[in-house]
C-alpha cells in the first residue's frame, strides 16, 4: 500500500513538474529564463549606459544649470491658471475686430462702384484703352506695345509673396473664351476704373489687405495691385471669376436644385456629351450651402446614385465628384416622359424642403434636354403656381429650334431662363445666365450680404519652401441702383479680398495655449478654416491640392468625439466647454501622445465661424509670470545667438509698411524704447519674453566654456546644445564648425516639426514635455539621411515647480552623431559583473540579438545598421507581440480621414476628358464634320469617333491617388514596467528574450535569442489598411447629414421681380476658322 501512495506521490509531482515546464514555456516568467539570459548582466548593461548617456545628455545640455536659474526665480513668479473660455472669448473677439476691418473695405469699394456705373451712360461705339492682365509690357515685332498691353510698372513687394505688383494701378483680366475688346466689357472696364483710388485707400488704411478685386457679371476680373497673368502651356487662361465660389455665395441664396436630364434616344452622340458637360458646369455653380440631386429620365426614371432616390445631398466637392463619376455611366435610348420627370422633381423638392434639412431658401429645376413636345402646364398648374416659388432653367441642348419656343414659355411661366447649347464651347457661359435670375430678389432688395467662403489654398502664396497658402474670401454684390433697371434686379458684379489664414494665427497666442494647445476655427457647415491636423496637400508633389481639402469635417480631425458633441455645439455657434481624451500623432504620424483635452468654443460674430481652443489637463492649463528690468532683458535678448519664434507676433510687423523690415527683437527693442507709437505688441508675451532671455543667458557662457575645453567631446561626437522656452525663444550653441554637422535642417526652417511655428511647440519640446521630469527623451529623427549623417537628439523639459501640475518654463537637449551614441552602447554591453573578467555572455556573441528601442518601439541600435529606425515589430515580431500580450507595450488605433490611397484606375473620368486639349480636338472636328452630313450621320459618325477614344483610353490605365480612410496603429510602451523576461513556444524551439529600461531615459534594452526563427509568427507593422465601406454603409455615408448652420439670409423672390426677361438662344458659337486655329496652336506644343 505505501509503494502504491509513493508511486502515485512521485506520478502527482511529475504531472505538477511537467506542467510547470509547459507553463514557463508559454507565458511570461520574471524569475529566469529558459535560454537563461541573465536578467542581471542585462541590467548592468542597461544601467552602465543610461549613467553614461544622462551624464552626456545633462552636461553638453545645461539642463542642470538652466534648472537651477529658474528654480531661483521659484518664488518671485506668479503661476496662473488658465481661464480657458476667457481665453476663446478675448480670441474671437480679435478675430471679429479684423475680420470687419476687411468687411468695411469691401463696402468702399461697393458704394464706389454702384456711384460709377449710377453715373455711367452706356455707350456701344465707346473706345478705351485699359490695362490687359495678359499683354501688359508686351511688344510687338517691331517693338511697339501691343494693344491693350501698355508699359506698365511692376516691382516686387515682400507683401504679395515677392511678386512683382503695381501698387497704383490694378489690372483687367477677360477669359479666354470672350472678346476684350466687346461694347459690355469696354464699358464695364471704363466706370470701374473709379476703384482704382479706393483700392489704393484701403492699402494705405489697412496695409495687411492682400488682393482686392472686382468680378464683374459681364466676365472680366479687376485685380489691384496689379500683376501680369501668363497663360498656361496652351496659351489659355481658363479663369472665369464668375464661376468662383466667392462669387456665387455672394450674387445669389442658398438653393435646393434638382438636375433633369434626358437620356432618350434622340440625345445620342454628341448631344449627350454636351448634357453631360452642361451638368458638370451646374454642379460647378452649387456650393456648400446648396442641396441638390440628378435624374435622368426617358421612358422611366433614373437617379444618376439610385442609393439616393427621393432626396437631396449636400452639394459639398465629395458628393459633387461622385456624382460626376455617376454621369459617366449615362447612355441615351426610348423615348423622354418630361412630365414624369418634372412631377418627380417637384415632388422631391417638396417632400425636401419639409424636412428642414435642405438650404430653405431658392428651388430650381434644371432641365437638360434637346426639346419638349409640350408645355406641360398641367403640371406646373399643380406644383409651382401661382407662387412660382420653383424656377425653371431650360438648357436646350443642339442646333434644332424645333421645340424651342416650349422650353422657353416654361422658364417665362416660371420666373426662369431659357438658353440654347450648340457646341462644347458654349457651355459655360450659357449654364451661368441662371445665377444672374437668382440674385434679381437680392439685388431688388439691395441687401448686401457679407460672406465668407470655406479655407482654400491661393497658389500664389504657396512656394515650393513654405506650406499651404489657405485663404477666406470676403465678399459683397454690386448692384444697379438706376431707376429704370429696379425691377430687373441688374447684378453688377462681387467685389472681393482675400484673408490668410496665416493672419488669424497672429492673432492666437500661442505661448497662452501651452505645449500641446492650440486653436482651430470652423465654418457653419462643421467644415476646417484652421486647425493644426488639416492637410490639404498630397504628399507627393508639392503644390498638388487634394480633391475634397476645402471641405474637411471637424469630426475627421477631432475623431474621438464619436457623438460630434463638440462639432455641432460650435456649428451652432454656442459657447461652452467639452472635455475628451485624444490621441495626437506627432513626428510624421509615427508617434502618438495619449492626451486629456479641455476645448472651450465661441463664435465670431459678424462671420459663419466658430472659434475653439483645447488646452491639455496637466501642464498645460497652467501660465506663469516673471519679471525682469526691462534693461536687463534688453541686453540678453539681443544676444546673437537668441532667436524668436519667426511665426509668433510679439509685435505686429506687417500692419504698416515701414515696420515690415524690422525683425521681432528690433522691433521689441523700438516698442520699448517708445519711438514707434504706433507699433503693436504683446505687451505681456514681451515681457514674459524678457524674463526667459535673463534667466537662460548665463547657459551661454556655460557652453562656450565646453567648447572652447578642448579635452572636452575630443571626438566631436556632441555637435549642437539647443533649447527652447515657453515664449518661443531659442538659443543654439554649435560644438563642431557648421560643416560638420551630421545633420544640416535641424533646427532651421526646413525641419518644420522641430522649431517653433504658428500652430505647434517644436517636437523634441513637445516629447520632453510628456517625459518624467529630469529624464531625456532620445529619438532618432525620421527625416535624416544616410547613415554616416544620422544623428540621435536628447532632449528634457524643465519645471518651474516640483509640483505635477507646474509649468513646463523650457526644454533643452543636444544633437549628437548616432555613430557616437551607437559606440556608447556597445560599450556599455561588454561589461559583466564576474570578478575573474569572464563574462558568460555578451552582445557581441552571435547567439544573442542585441537591440536598442525608444517609447514607441523604434531601432536606435541594432547589429544590422539597416535596422536603424525600423519598427521593432518588423524585425522582430514574435518579441513584440509577446511584449503587448504581457502589457509592456501597448496598441494604439488611430484613424486617418484624410489619406491617400492608390487605386487602380482602367480609364480616366469623362469630365477630365473634356478638358484635355487632345479631347478637345477630337470632339471640335467631330463636330465641324457631323455639320457638313445631314442629321441622321451625325450621331453615327461621332458614335465612330468617340468609341475609337474611349477604347484607347480603356488600354492606357494606370494608377492615381484618391482620398481614402484609413486605419492603423502606433506602440506606447508602459511606463511601470521596468523590466521583463519571457519564453516563447515556436514550433520547434523556444525563444527568449529579456527587455530592460535604460534609466532616466524614454529607451529599452532588448536582448533576444537568435538560435529559434520562431517563423510561427509574421512581422508587426505599422501600414495603414484602407478602410472598406461595402454598399449598404456607403449608401448611409452619402445619406448621413451632420448639423449644420443655414446663412442668416435668404431671398428667394420678389414680388417687383421682372419676370419676363427670361431667355435667349446661344450666340456666341465661335467661328470655325477661329476654334480650329486656336486648339492648333493649344496643341502644337505638344
Amino acid at each position: 500500500m505505501r509503494s502504491v501512495k509513493a508511486v502515485s506521490a512521485h506520478l502527482r509531482c511529475g504531472i505538477v513538474f511537467f506542467l510547470w515546464i509547459i507553463q514557463s514555456t508559454t507565458v511570461v516568467d520574471v524569475v529566469g529564463t529558459h535560454q537563461g539570459i541573465p536578467l542581471s548582466d542585462v541590467k548592468l548593461w542597461a544601467s552602465a549606459f543610461g549613467g553614461e548617456m544622462k551624464s552626456i545628455a545633462a552636461k553638453y545640455s545645461g539642463s542642470q544649470l538652466l534648472q537651477k536659474k529658474y528654480k531661483e526665480y521659484e518664488h518671485s513668479v506668479r503661476v496662473e491658471e488658465i481661464d480657458g473660455l476667457k481665453l476663446v472669448e478675448r480670441l474671437a473677439k480679435n478675430m471679429e475686430e479684423m475680420f470687419h476691418k476687411k468687411a468695411e473695405a469691401m463696402k468702399r469699394l461697393v458704394e464706389a462702384a454702384e456711384e460709377a456705373h449710377l453715373q455711367h451712360e452706356e455707350d456701344p461705339n465707346l473706345q478705351y484703352e485699359y490695362f490687359n492682365a495678359v499683354l501688359i509690357n508686351e511688344l510687338d515685332d517691331v517693338g511697339n506695345n501691343v494693344e491693350l498691353g501698355g508699359e506698365f510698372i511692376l516691382q516686387p513687394n515682400d507683401h504679395f509673396n515677392n511678386l512683382s505688383v503695381n501698387l497704383s494701378l490694378s489690372v483687367v483680366q477677360v477669359p479666354t473664351n470672350m472678346y476684350n475688346k466687346d461694347s459690355a466689357i469696354v464699358n464695364g472696364v471704363y466706370w470701374s476704373e473709379a476703384l482704382n483710388k479706393v483700392f489704393v485707400d484701403n492699402f494705405e488704411r489697412d496695409p495687411s489687405l492682400i488682393w482686392q478685386y472686382f468680378g464683374s457679371a459681364k466676365g472680366f476680373f479687376r485685380q489691384y495691385p496689379g500683376i501680369k497673368w501668363t497663360p498656361d502651356e496652351h496659351g489659355v487662361i481658363a479663369f472665369d471669376c464668375r464661376n468662383r465660389k466667392w462669387y456665387i455665395q455672394a450674387a445669389t441664396s442658398p438653393k435646393d436644385v434638382v438636375i433633369l436630364v434626358d437620356v432618350s434616344g434622340s440625345m445620342k452622340g454628341l448631344r449627350l456629351t454636351i448634357a453631360k458637360q452642361t451638368v458638370s458646369s451646374i454642379l460647378d455653380t452649387l456650393g456648400d450651402d446648396d442641396f441638390f440631386n440628378i435624374i435622368a429620365y426617358n421612358e422611366e426614371l433614373h437617379y444618376v446614385e439610385p442609393c439616393l432616390n427621393g432626396t437631396l445631398v449636400q452639394a459639398d466637392v465629395t458628393n459633387k465628384d461622385h456624382f460626376r463619376e455617376h454621369l459617366d455611366k449615362l447612355f441615351a435610348k426610348g423615348i423622354g416622359m418630361l412630365d414624369v420627370a418634372l412631377t418627380e422633381a417637384f415632388e422631391l423638392l417638396t417632400d425636401f424642403n419639409q424636412t428642414g434639412r435642405g438650404s430653405v431658401c431658392s428651388q430650381a429645376i434644371m432641365l437638360v434636354t434637346d426639346g419638349a413636345v409640350d408645355t406641360y402646364d398641367t403640371v406646373f398648374a399643380k406644383y409651382n403656381w401661382p407662387d412660382r416659388k420653383v424656377r425653371i432653367f431650360p438648357y436646350l441642348i443642339g442646333r434644332e429650334s424645333a421645340f424651342a419656343d416650349n422650353l422657353k414659355w416654361m422658364a417665362c411661366a416660371n420666373k426662369g431662363y431659357f438658353t440654347q447649347i450648340s457646341t462644347l464651347a458654349d457651355v459655360q457661359e450659357n449654364v451661368m445666365e441662371y445665377l444672374h435670375v437668382l440674385s434679381r430678389p437680392k439685388v431688388i432688395d439691395q441687401e448686401h450680404d457679407v460672406v465668407w467662403t470655406e479655407a482654400y489654398i491661393d497658389n500664389t502664396q504657396m512656394e515650393d519652401n513654405q506650406g499651404p497658402g489657405l485663404m477666406t474670401t470676403v465678399a459683397m454684390p454690386v448692384f444697379s441702383t438706376k431707376n429704370e433697371t429696379k425691377n430687373k434686379g441688374i447684378l453688377l458684379g462681387v467685389v472681393g479680398t482675400d484673408v490668410p489664414v496665416s493672419e488669424l494665427l497672429k492673432t492666437i497666442p500661442k505661448y497662452k495655449l501651452g505645449i500641446h494647445g492650440y486653436a482651430f476655427a470652423i465654418t457653419n457647415n462643421g467644415y476646417i478654416l484652421t486647425h493644426p491636423d488639416l492637410r490639404p496637400l498630397y504628399e507627393e508633389g508639392k503644390k498638388r491640392r487634394k480633391p475634397n481639402y476645402s471641405s474637411v469635417d471637424l469630426s475627421e480631425v477631432e475623431w474621438e468625439d464619436k457623438d460630434d458633441v463638440l462639432r455641432n455645439a460650435m456649428v451652432n455657434r454656442k459657447t461652452g466647454t467639452f472635455s475628451m481624451e485624444v490621441k495626437k500623432t506627432v513626428d510624421k504620424g509615427k508617434r502618438v501622445l495619449v492626451l486629456h483635452n479641455d476645448y472651450y468654443y465661441t463664435d465670431i460674430r459678424g462671420t459663419p465661424f466658430s472659434l475653439g481652443v483645447a488646452l491639455s489637463r496637466g501642464h498645460g492649463k497652467y501660465f506663469f509670470r516673471g519679471s525682469v528690468a526691462v534693461e536687463d532683458g534688453l541686453h540678453d535678448l539681443e544676444h546673437p545667438d537668441v532667436a524668436l519664434a519667426d511665426e509668433w507676433t510679439y509685435c505686429n510687423t506687417g500692419e504698416h509698411p515701414e515696420h515690415r523690415y524690422l525683425s521681432q527683437i528690433q522691433a521689441i527693442k523700438l516698442y520699448l524704447d517708445g519711438e514707434e507709437p504706433h507699433l503693436k505688441c504683446d505687451k505681456e508675451l514681451i515681457q514674459e519674453v524678457l524674463f526667459d532671455a535673463v534667466v537662460t543667458a548665463p547657459i551661454e557662457a556655460y557652453w562656450t566654456s565646453l567648447a572652447l575645453n578642448k579635452s572636452e567631446n575630443s571626438d566631436k561626437g556632441v555637435e549642437i546644445a539647443y533649447l527652447g522656452t515657453r515664449t518661443g525663444l531659442s538659443r543654439i550653441n554649435l560644438f563642431v564648425v557648421p560643416d560638420q554637422l551630421s545633420s544640416q535642417d535641424f533646427l532651421t526652417a526646413e525641419d518644420k516639426e522641430g522649431v517653433f511655428n504658428a500652430d505647434h511647440f517644436p517636437l523634441w519640446y513637445k516629447r520632453a514635455a510628456e517625459q518624467v521630469p529630469g529624464t531625456f527623451v532620445y529619438s532618432l529623427p525620421f527625416n535624416t539621411g544616410s547613415e554616416n549623417k544620422s544623428v540621435v537628439l536628447a532632449s528634457t523639459a524643465i519645471q518651474l515647480l516640483d509640483e505635477r501640475k507646474s509649468p513646463i518654463a523650457a526644454a533643452v537637449g543636444i544633437q549628437m552623431k548616432l555613430e557616437f551614441f551607437q559606440r556608447k552602447f556597445w560599450t556599455a554591453s561588454r561589461q559583466c559583473p564576474a570578478l575573474d573578467g569572464k563574462c558568460s555572455i555578451s552582445c557581441d556573441n552571435d547567439d544573442i540579438n542585441c537591440y536598442l528601442i525608444d517609447n514607441n518601439g523604434f531601432i536606435l541600435v541594432a547589429e544590422d545598421s539597416s535596422l536603424t529606425g525600423v519598427f521593432f515589430g518588423e524585425a522582430e515580431g514574435a518579441v513584440m507581440s509577446r511584449l503587448l500580450a504581457m502589457g509592456s507595450f501597448k496598441r494604439v488605433t488611430l484613424y486617418d480621414y484624410q489619406a491617400i490611397c492608390r487605386i487602380y484606375a482602367e480609364s480616366s473620368d469623362g469630365s477630365s476628358r473634356l478638358l484635355d486639349p487632345y479631347f478637345a480636338f477630337y470632339a471640335t472636328v467631330k463636330w465641324l464634320l457631323t455639320e457638313l452630313v445631314i442629321f441622321l450621320l451625325e450621331f453615327n459618325l461621332y458614335g465612330w469617333w468617340y468609341s475609337d477614344f474611349t477604347v484607347k483610353a480603356h488600354r492606357n490605365g494606370r494608377t492615381m491617388l484618391v482620398p481614402c480612410d484609413t486605419e492603423y496603429p502606433a506602440f506606447i510602451s508602459e511606463r511601470t514596467i521596468k523590466e521583463t523576461t519571457g519564453n516563447i513556444d515556436c514550433d520547434d524551439c523556444i525563444k527568449s528574450f529579456v527587455i530592460q529600461q535604460i534609466p532616466s531615459s524614454n529607451l529599452f534594452m532588448v536582448v533576444v535569442d537568435n538560435k529559434c526563427e520562431c517563423r510561427d509568427f509574421g512581422p508587426i507593422t505599422m501600414d495603414p489598411i484602407e478602410i472598406m465601406y461595402n454598399e449598404s454603409l456607403k449608401c448611409e455615408r452619402l445619406k448621413l447629414q451632420k448639423d449644420r448652420r443655414r446663412p442668416e439670409t435668404c431671398h428667394p423672390f420678389h414680388p417687383e421681380e421682372n419676370s419676363m426677361e427670361c431667355g435667349r438662344a446661344s450666340c456666341l458659337t465661335p467661328s470655325v476658322t477661329a476654334t480650329f486655329f486656336a486648339l492648333l496652336v493649344a496643341l502644337f506644343p505638344r
